[in-house]
């Protein structure tokens, strides 16, 4: 199985479809294991091998103070970290963003690079800085 970091293509036909609007709908930020297949063909979140755990919810977490902004030509999205707190999880290896008020469309994929786990404290997926070349969702 493999987690490859990668802005969703079904997002991008989505996007100019109209379908998303990233600061007016719910967006989420689900845990997946390392033997989940997540990347650039995923079109949905899916419990199929998501993390669990004290601390997590099944949906994961909802991003909070989303923001859409452009430098120059380039327009981009800001977002504050997921952290879940009190949390015991072993198995957290990337993590899918979602349109949870579009049908759970997906969005991003985020790949840790490495297993990451907690036990008994607060594991926060940090997010890119935004600007117009480093944040995770860009258009140029």
């Amino acid at each position: 199985m493999a987690i490859t970091q990668a802005l969703c293509t079904s997002f991008k036909e989505e996007l100019l479809e109209g379908t998303h609007d990233l600061d007016g709908h719910t967006l989420k930020l689900a845990l997946y294991t390392s033997d989940a297949t997540l990347g650039a063909s995923t079109t949905a979140y899916s419990t199929t091998n998501e993390s669990s755990g004290t601390g997590y919810t099944a949906g994961g977490a909802t991003i909070a103070n989303v923001a859409i902004t452009s430098s120059g030509t380039t327009a981009y999205v800001d977002f504050d970290d997921v952290s879940f707190t009190s949390a015991t999880i072993t198995d957290a290896a990337g993590a899918l963003i979602y349109n949870s008020s579009a049908s759970n469309k997906a969005i991003a994929v985020i790949d840790f690079g490495a297993t990451k786990s907690v036990s008994g404290g607060t594991l926060t997926v940090t997010l890119p800085s935004a600007s117009a070349t480093t944040a995770l969702i860009r258009l140029s």
